[in-house]
């Protein structure tokens, strides 16, 4: 289901009134792990991605979805953060052809394993994989398209890690994020316990973040979409020109 536009308060992306809260609440409750907890809980879980999307009942056909978002051309330059084993590498190289350029970027060493091998299998070689914090990464040119696929709520410090990724996006370019949450409503709340459990368990994506929110006090032309009964979502939006896009991330 999509949502009509959505401009959200600029203070939203800088920690201010509501959204602030929402942030402090998110943290109260859910532990931030260090780079090491999740490098070794992703190296471990990395050959059983496709099971959880088939146990969290992922909405065929969202991948491909959120790539389209990015309304990439043949050429682009595009980056992933979070790439993991390459889940949306096919419709990203579809997407940008074979002299576009495709950067992924991941902290687990296990998931890049993979997806080398799957570059290496396919044949691909403008692929780019490297090893890094999000939040250090920095490219020599700037890319047509972002994409955080299921990795945002991952991000132990999302806020810093998305300053850096916009700071690298050349305005006209698009933001694209993709993941689950707790459904809205009673539903929501009755499966929260178990849904923190769970994730506590497994990926140790925090289901109380709202990228959302921050996304949407960045770019023009938000748009928010909701598959699975809210269950999931896909937002994205362009990159303003350099003087507004500069001041959106401009403390007040």
């Amino acid at each position: 289901m999509r949502r009509p536009p959505l401009r959200s308060n600029l203070s939203a992306f800088l920690g201010r009134g509501e959204i602030d809260e929402l942030s402090r609440e998110a943290e109260r409750e859910w532990p931030i792990y260090d780079h090491h907890v999740i490098c070794q809980r992703y190296n471990r879980i990395a050959a059983f991605i496709p099971f959880f999307e088939y146990a969290f009942f992922m909405p065929s056909g969202l991948r491909k979805r959120a790539v389209d978002q990015l309304k990439l051309r043949q050429g682009d330059r595009v980056l992933e953060v979070g790439c993991g084993t390459g889940r949306n590498f096919q419709f990203l190289r579809d997407a940008v052809g074979p002299e576009g350029r495709i950067y992924g970027i991941d902290l687990s060493e296990g998931m890049l394993r993979r997806a080398r091998k799957l570059c290496q299998r396919r044949q691909w070689t403008n692929f780019v994989l490297i090893k890094a914090d999000a939040t250090d990464y920095a490219s020599q040119e700037l890319f047509d398209g972002a994409l955080f696929s299921f990795s945002y709520n991952v991000i132990p410090h999302h806020r810093s890690v998305l300053r850096q990724v916009w700071k690298q996006l050349r305005p006209g370019g698009r933001l694209v994020i993709m993941d689950a949450r707790l459904p809205p409503g009673l539903f929501g709340k009755l499966i929260r316990p178990f849904a923190t459990w769970l994730m506590k368990q497994t990926l140790l994506g925090n289901p109380l973040i709202r990228p959302w929110q921050y996304h949407a006090a960045l770019v023009d032309d938000f748009q928010m979409e909701d598959f699975r009964f809210g269950s999931y979502y896909i937002c994205s939006g362009t990159k303003p020109e350099p003087e507004l896009a500069d001041r959106r991330l401009r403390p007040a």
